[in-house]
């Protein structure tokens, strides 16, 4: 049994949809943000750093925190969606990739844009403009591909809520037709529907 502590965030949803993927028992512990609830003591006894998601495996008695590093656990725990010939690393690579650019930069244009609208243009501009980069790089990855490297993997589970909230950032996917595709063939997955409403609905998949 997986225990999960998690948020209604791009975030959590990222290791939410892996835990329906995989199809494993799994208990949901939300942890609200909004009410500060992540700089809970017995929560940080398990995220030193006061973010979600976190996991703790009964089983084992593995704790972790970072979506990256959980992501990789639970794939090679139960088996799926981290193959281990040549596609490893480039999965890998990419999972990388989400965690250090687009979960960073498009968190900084819902900051900036949707959030704090009128504060900084500099800003605003700044982090429209990576986006856009960001969105370019994953449609020319896409060209040809259904996912993002072979198989679909934890990089596309990683990068696809990020995505989900496109109009956050103001982005017209139409315009990184790659990108609608495989954004149109993730959201079709029930078990990513069902991920994306951990810990409780909030709104309907956002569609094209």
């Amino acid at each position: 049994m997986i225990d999960l502590y998690t948020w209604t965030t791009p975030n959590g949803r990222k290791v939410s949809i892996l835990l329906e993927e995989l199809g494993v028992p799994y208990t949901t512990h939300a942890i609200d943000i909004s009410k500060g609830e992540q700089h809970a003591p017995d929560f940080l006894k398990i995220a030193p750093n006061n973010r979600i998601p976190a996991i703790v495996d009964r089983e084992t008695g593995t704790s972790l925190m970072e979506t990256g590093a959980i992501m990789i656990y639970l794939a090679e725990k139960y088996g799926q969606f981290l193959p281990k010939g040549a596609d490893r690393w480039p999965v890998i690579e990419w999972l990388m990739w989400q965690m250090g650019g687009v979960g960073p930069m498009f968190g900084q244009v819902h900051h900036f844009v949707k959030y704090n609208p009128g504060k900084s243009a500099y800003a605003e501009e700044r982090y429209l403009d990576e986006a856009k980069r960001l969105y370019g790089v994953l449609d020319r990855k896409l060209e040809g591909c259904d996912y993002i490297v072979g198989d679909y993997s934890i990089a596309d589970m990683a990068v696809w809520p990020w995505i989900s909230r496109f109009e956050w950032q103001q982005i017209d996917l139409t315009a990184f037709p790659n990108v609608a595709a495989w954004y149109t063939r993730i959201a079709e997955r029930p078990a990513a529907q069902r991920g994306y409403h951990v810990p409780h609905f909030v709104n309907d998949v956002p569609q094209l």
